[in-house]
C-alpha cells in the first residue's frame, strides 16, 4: 500500500517552460499561434522549478535551461529529477556549470537514462576531470520505491510514452506527468489525494505517443485533483486565451513564468 497523505508543506512550483520539444514559436511557422503577441503564447522546452523543505529541485534540464535558469534564484540545486532520456528534457545538462560552484548537482534518473548521459557526455565522467565542464552526481532512482532528496520524498510514477517507459512524480500532494500516452492502472494508487496535478496535453487531435486535451481531461477526471495545470504544448494547442475560455474551472493552461503555492 503506498502512502497517500502527507504533512502539510508549502511548496512553490514555477513553470521554466510549458512547450513541446519545438517550442512556440516554432522556426518557420506563421500560424496564429506562433505570431501572437501574448506572452503566454511564447513557450520555452517543458520543465519546471520546485521549492520545498528548503530544497531547490528541478524537473528535467531542457535546451532551454540557460535561458531558463536566468529566472531562478542563483542558490544551490538540490536535485534535478528527469523524466525520460529524450533530448528535449536533458539537453541542458551542460548549463548546469555555473550551479557547480555551490558543490555537486545531483541528477537523479533511470538506469537507462544513465547510460545515454554518460555516453552524450563522457567528458563528465572521466577520471581527471578538467575546469569549464558541470559538477554532476548520477543517483538511481529505485523505481517503484520512494526515495528523499533530503527531507523530501519522491514517488515515482511510472507513465508511457507510447511504448517507452518514462516516470512520473508526486511530491506531497502534488504530481507531475509530462510527455504521458498512458497511466497502467497499478499507478493510480499513488495518485490519491492530489491537491495539484500538472499533466501534458499536446494537441488537441490524437497523437501517437502524448495525450491529446481530451485524454489529458479524462485523466484528470479519473484522479480528480483539487485542481489541474496542463503542460507541454504544440502550437496545435491553439492561442493560451481561447484554452482560457475552453477548459473546465478547475483546469487551466500553464504558461511559461507562472508560479503556484500548494
Amino acid at each position: 500500500m503506498w502512502r497517500l497523505f502527507f504533512d502539510a508543506e508549502p511548496m512553490k512550483i514555477r513553470f521554466l517552460g510549458t512547450g513541446t520539444s519545438t517550442g512556440i514559436p516554432q522556426i518557420g511557422c506563421t500560424c496564429p499561434v506562433c505570431r501572437s503577441a501574448d506572452t503566454r503564447d511564447r513557450r520555452l522546452r517543458c520543465s519546471i522549478a520546485i521549492e520545498t523543505g528548503g530544497n531547490q529541485l528541478l524537473i528535467d534540464c531542457t535546451p532551454d535551461f540557460r535561458l531558463q535558469a536566468l529566472s531562478l534564484p542563483f542558490r544551490k540545486i538540490d536535485g534535478i529529477l528527469f523524466t525520460h532520456e529524450h533530448y528535449d528534457h536533458t539537453g541542458g545538462i551542460d548549463d548546469l556549470r555555473p550551479f557547480s560552484r555551490f558543490g555537486t548537482v545531483d541528477l537523479y534518473m533511470e538506469e537507462r537514462l544513465e547510460k545515454t548521459v554518460r555516453n552524450r557526455m563522457p567528458y563528465c565522467f572521466t577520471e581527471h576531470r578538467h575546469g569549464g565542464i558541470p559538477d554532476i552526481c548520477i543517483k538511481r532512482i529505485p523505481v517503484p520505491q520512494p526515495f528523499h532528496i533530503g527531507n523530501t520524498e519522491v514517488i515515482p510514477i511510472r507513465v508511457l510514452h507510447h511504448k517507452l517507459p518514462i516516470l512520473g512524480f508526486r511530491i506531497g500532494n502534488f504530481a507531475y506527468l509530462t510527455d504521458v500516452k498512458s497511466i497502467p492502472d497499478r499507478e493510480y494508487e499513488k495518485l490519491h489525494g492530489l491537491d495539484t496535478l500538472v499533466i501534458s496535453a499536446l494537441r488537441k487531435t490524437e497523437h501517437i505517443s502524448h495525450l491529446s486535451l481530451a485524454e489529458a481531461l479524462q485523466i484528470i477526471e479519473k484522479i480528480r485533483p483539487g485542481r489541474s495545470f496542463l503542460t507541454h504544448f504544440s502550437h496545435e494547442m491553439g492561442l493560451h486565451a481561447d484554452m482560457l475560455q475552453e477548459l473546465p474551472s478547475s483546469v487551466l493552461p500553464a504558461y511559461d513564468g507562472m508560479e503556484i503555492t500548494i
